[in-house]
């Protein structure tokens, strides 16, 4: 079971900062071998939901409200951590995170940029595909919209 949290930027704690970057690089740069910088100076407008699992960051999304970038709200590094993926938690996460733009931004309309792989995943959520693939720091992604 998960234990989510939504917090702004100065919200957080240096631990927790620490942890989801962590979090972020073991997935985004070493597990998937991608050189890129995860650090955009975008966390600081982001809304930040975490998931823990006995008080560990294990799962992990960053928010925007319509305009900071995409023109729509938009969900970000979505991330669960490789020994805990057989647990699903990247529903929760997601569903926490969809409910937590239609509460904090008062819209429903949101905008992701999905690693092609996790398709599915995102059509089991109730996104969309929009478009033709695109090369996004050599990994092939495709933009999604969900619109209920």
């Amino acid at each position: 079971m998960l234990d989510i949290t939504t917090k702004t930027f100065k919200e957080l704690t240096i631990h927790e900062l620490y942890d989801l970057l962590q979090l972020r690089s073991e997935v985004f740069v070493v597990e998937q071998d991608c050189v890129y910088q995860d650090l955009d100076g975008k966390d600081e407008k982001a809304l930040h939901v975490i998931g823990f699992k006995n008080k560990k960051i294990i799962a992990y999304t960053r928010l925007f409200k319509p305009g900071d970038y995409f023109k729509e709200a938009s969900i970000g590094r979505v991330v669960v951590a490789k020994n805990e993926r057989e647990h699903k938690y990247g529903y929760d996460i997601m569903a926490a995170s969809i409910e937590t733009i239609k509460r904090h931004f008062k819209v429903s309309e949101i905008k992701i940029s999905a690693q092609c792989y996790l398709k599915r995943f995102y059509n089991n959520l109730g996104f969309k595909e929009l478009g033709e693939t695109y090369l996004e720091d050599g990994i092939p992604h495709i933009a999604m919209l969900y619109k209920p």
